[in-house]
């Protein structure tokens, strides 16, 4: 199989920007930003992506849909729509967090993401403003900025670059251009840099330690037996 109709499968077969999976359109609808800015919270936890999205929209449907929305509900209610979204694990925790997040962006940004992402004019300020915030952390940053239109200022993930590797799209994860290879890669399939890196972000995630899968068109992932 070709590079570019291999690229395509991975992202047919794992899927590709979880915020497009959530129906939100970043690009073209600003207060989509608003939106995953809520969804990439509960993605920021060790929790999986299915819980995650399930969960998210449980929320959307009580009318939880922004960060802002949380003060609608008691810390009772937050608890109980993430219960039936699966999130019970960190139920108490995130509760807790997104009342604490909501009112962090009140007093710092006026309630609005998009504020922070205005007033924040470098990558490096962006990083730190949104590892200011309550419950977020490198992890939540990364996956929240990767979805966004200005995904091509950052670094590709390591995790994407080393999934790259094993399947053979690009040579070698460390290599000083491998970041602009998985791009370029994207870019000769048709597809979007940001859903081919999410892709290999998931199928890192979800093939644990690579070693014993020969990678490729071979990896024990896309054949469906991890």
């Amino acid at each position: 199989m070709n590079g570019r109709a291999f690229a395509q499968q991975l992202v047919q077969r794992l899927g590709g920007r979880f915020s497009s999976e959530l129906g939100l359109d970043l690009d073209r609808r600003p207060g989509d930003i608003e939106r995953w800015f809520l969804a990439a919270t509960l993605f920021g936890n060790r929790i999986s992506a299915s819980i995650a999205v399930r969960t998210y929209r449980t929320l959307a449907r009580a009318g939880v849909r922004t960060v802002p929305d949380v003060h609608q509900r008691s810390w009772d209610d937050l608890v109980e729509l993430l219960d039936q979204g699966g999130y019970r694990r960190y139920d108490f925790r995130t509760a807790t967090r997104l009342q604490q997040l909501a009112g962090t962006l009140d007093t710092a940004w006026g309630g609005r993401v998009a504020r922070l992402l205005a007033e924040c004019r470098t990558v490096a300020r962006l990083e730190a403003a949104l590892d200011d915030l309550p419950g977020w952390g490198p992890v939540t940053v990364r996956l929240f900025l990767r979805e966004l239109p200005l995904a091509s200022r950052l670094p590709v993930d390591e995790r994407a670059l080393a999934a790259a590797a094993h399947l053979r799209l690009i040579e070698k994860a460390g290599a000083p251009r491998a970041g602009a290879n998985v791009r370029r890669a994207a870019a000769a399939a048709g597809l979007d840099a940001r859903d081919l890196e999410v892709a290999l972000v998931r199928l890192r995630l979800r093939h644990g330690d690579m070693k014993g899968c020969l990678g490729g068109d071979a990896c024990t992932v896309l054949a469906g037996n991890p």
